[in-house]
């Protein structure tokens, strides 16, 4: 088995050089020590005002795609959220009354980022998306909050969609000296049956395809189907640990275990930096594409000594507000998100140790995986 959480002094340590280095604490009391020695290690890190935790929105912000029109409309629709749970009214107007005025006069400067091929889909997503305002004004008024969160959610999910219209090519070159490994190349939708049901992930090649591809190209081969859970953690549910001897995927034609590289993607940056922790590369507090503030963030287990070791294990981040403050913690910049459970999170908060995986399919995005020619 791989633990993926490294021990927590070094954490501790690790966590207050990177603090003291980038100006944000001066020091370190003693008595915060003794506080965070009987704490989690995941409760060494930083939030970050008001970090995003849906994880339908983490891949939204991570498409790569430059369109500020579509992103304010996105913003404003995403801020009904917080503003609704508190019932300021006035907010939640003003979110919506904006997002229209995107849709009316931001139309063109969206379409503008469109293929031409994909433009009439894309009028059609605008023209729904406008009848969704159209409604939400309408609940609003009426103070209908359950009818506001089930508009908001369809009119999220239709700025996804019109969001993937945007992204017609494949953003950066990957490296030629992991082309021996399978390759995502966009996303990829993967159902996971479990013996407490279904859990449904989203799997980003965008932002990490080695570690995307990896997981794709595991699933296809049914190398997940039928392994057990274990948690080595309270925060975290691990799986993927094959029967006998060997802690990960032997490749039957190489005859040789399948090591992937550790992968993260700083926003901002052209392409992920590879094979070192974001601490070693000097990189701290590091605003992430694919960070670990949702629950259910998939991430690829591996030795704590070799951030390059890991195989076939991952584990499912049991994100809780309480011990682990969103923004950033001492896991981010040190373990490959590749993904985010996106349907099923009930399930995945009741997974145990005596629970396995039943079968694993790709049911979207398998034409994203390339193969090693």
């Amino acid at each position: 088995m791989f633990y993926p959480i490294l021990q927590f002094w070094q954490q501790l340590g690790h966590w207050a050089r990177c603090q003291a280095r980038s100006g944000l604490i001066l020091g370190i009391s003693l008595g915060a020590i003794a506080f965070f020695s009987f704490a989690p290690p995941a409760t060494a890190g930083l939030a970050q005002g008001n970090a995003i935790t849906d994880p339908a929105a983490l891949l939204r912000y991570a498409l790569p795609l430059d369109n500020p029109e579509v992103r304010k409309l996105q913003g404003h629709l995403e801020d009904i959220g917080d503003a609704l749970r508190s019932k300021r009214w006035p907010v939640v107007e003003s979110n919506i009354k904006s997002a229209g005025r995107s849709l009316t006069y931001g139309d063109s400067k969206i379409l503008a980022s469109v293929g031409g091929d994909r433009q009439p889909q894309a009028e059609t997503l605008l023209n729904q998306l406008r009848n969704e305002i159209e409604q939400l004004q309408g609940a609003v008024e009426g103070r209908d909050k359950d009818a506001i969160w089930t508009l908001r959610r369809q009119a999220l999910a239709q700025v996804s969609n019109l969001e993937a219209l945007m992204v017609d090519q494949f953003p950066f070159a990957i490296p030629a000296e992991y082309a021996h490994l399978p390759q995502l190349k966009g996303r990829a939708t993967v159902e996971i049956e479990t013996t407490q049901g279904l859990l449904t992930v989203v799997v980003d090649g965008y932002s990490a395809p080695i570690n995307a591809g990896n997981f794709v190209d595991l699933v296809q081969r049914g190398f997940y189907d039928g392994l057990p859970f274990f948690q080595n953690q309270d925060y975290i549910v691990q799986t993927g640990d094959p029967e006998g001897p060997e802690v990960g995927f032997i490749d039957p034609n190489t005859k040789t275990y399948r090591a992937i590289p550790l992968e993260i993607l700083v926003k901002g940056e052209p392409q992920p930096i590879y094979e070192i922790t974001l601490e070693d590369a000097g990189l701290y507090l590091a605003d992430l594409a694919l960070p670990f503030n949702a629950y259910g963030a998939m991430a690829l287990a591996r030795p704590s000594d070799d951030p390059n070791g890991g195989s076939s294990q991952f584990f499912f981040f049991l994100f809780d507000r309480e011990l682990t403050p969103p923004g950033f913690n001492v896991l981010d910049g040190r373990y490959s998100v590749f993904g985010y459970v996106v349907e099923g999170q009930e399930v995945l908060r009741s997974l145990s140790g005596a629970d396995q995986i039943l079968k694993a399919r790709v049911i979207q995005g398998a034409e994203n995986l390339v193969q090693p020619s």
